[in-house]
This record gives structure tokens, sequence and C-alpha cells, in this order.
């Protein structure tokens, strides 16, 4: 009888352990140290650092490398634990201008928008539309006096 209660609560105790995920990667810092600003270009970055995670989309030319850790208990929803990003800017030639780095401080939360359009009719769940099912009838059901086969009076 012990050993089935110990077991069911070993069982527990694990699924409470934490999984930590590690995402993207930081260059090695002697690689990121080599980097002179105003001298080297973006090839010369390449071969020493890789392809970046990211780049700029819109506006100054620059290269992300971003790195983040993340804690996840169970179910519940993951959290980022740490967050390192490492921007590296260029001019219009392709020549290094600066060198940032970021972490998880530095960011900001976006809140989005969770407002939905509201649909017109009901909206049922799967259960309730398994449920209010019959089988060659419409949904709404037979009004009294309607034959579903006939066309009417």
């Amino acid at each position: 009888m012990r050993i089935p209660v110990l077991a069911a609560a070993a069982l527990a105790l694990m699924a409470c352990t934490p999984v930590i995920s590690q995402r993207g990667y930081l260059p090695d810092p002697a690689g990121e140290a080599s980097i002179r600003v105003g001298s080297d270009t973006k090839t010369s970055v390449q071969k020493r650092l890789g392809d970046p995670s990211t780049s700029a989309t819109f506006g100054d030319d620059a290269w992300y490398y971003i790195s983040s850790t993340e804690r996840q208990v169970a179910f519940f929803d993951p959290s980022t634990t740490s967050r390192k990003i490492m921007a590296i800017h260029f001019d219009k030639d392709g020549k290094v201008t600066d060198i940032k780095h970021f972490g998880l401080k530095d960011g900001h939360v976006v809140a989005f928008e969770t407002r939905t359009t509201p649909a017109k009719g009901r909206e049922l769940t799967f259960l309730q539309q398994l449920f209010s099912a019959t089988p060659g009838i419409p949904l709404g059901g037979v009004t009294p006096g309607q034959n579903p086969g006939d066309n009417g009076p």
C-alpha cells in the first residue's frame, strides 16, 4: 500500500519539474571582441560570428544575434528568464558603425488587442453541436405541421 502512494507522489513531483529551453545563440565572446567599428564589413562579421538571428527590415541596416532562456513548469505558460541581444549596425557601404547589447530589462511589453469582432448568430461548441444534432433534421428542428419531404400545401 505504501509503494503506490510513494510512486504517485514521486510522479507528481516530477511533473512539477521546470523545463528550461535555450533558444538562439550569442556569438563567441572572442569573435565578438575581434570586430572593429569602422573597419569590419558584413562579410567579415559573418565569417567570425555566423549568420544573424534576424536583420533590420526598415530603417538602418542592422543584424541582430538573439539568445533567450525560457522556463516552463507543468502546463503553465512559459516565462522568459533571460534574453540577450547583440545588435551590429552597418553604414551604407556595409561597414560596422556600432555594436550594442540589450537585455531583458531593455525590452518593452506590447499589449495586443484582445477584442474580437462579433459574429452574427450563436456560436456553438463542438459538444453542443454534437448533442443537439438529430440525423435528417436541421439544427433548428422541424416546425409543427412541416414535413421535411413535403413542399407545403
